[in-house]
């Protein structure tokens, strides 16, 4: 194999690598995802890469937006709108507690 050519595999790789890392991270911050969903989509993607020797921007597109779908498509409803309540929770407490530092000066 020519220098270029491993040059240009390399590039690829890498390229694959930082659209799966996207694509893990952005999922995790879905509702409701657990390691069982992040292992699914990334088998999902990565045995369809295998069989079809496509590049994952090219099958899925954008890592962001897939993650969001797949997400939608893993993840039982029930269990993202239970994760959805609770970070609202979160979010209003932690909103709550940042006034009450601001107001006593902390």
């Amino acid at each position: 194999m020519a220098k270029k050519d491993r040059t240009t595999d390399a590039a690829r790789e890498k390229d694959r690598e930082k659209w799966m890392a996207r694509f893990q991270v952005r999922l995790v911050t879905q509702p409701g995802v657990d390691r069982a969903v992040v292992l699914q989509a990334v088998k999902d993607v990565t045995a369809h890469c295998a069989d079809t020797g496509e590049h994952p921007r090219t099958a899925f597109g954008d890592p962001d937006t897939y993650a969001v779908q797949a997400a939608a498509r893993l993840v039982p409803a029930d269990r993202a709108g239970r994760a959805r309540r609770h970070n609202g929770v979160v979010d209003a407490l932690d909103s709550a507690l940042k006034g009450a530092r601001d107001i006593a000066g902390l």
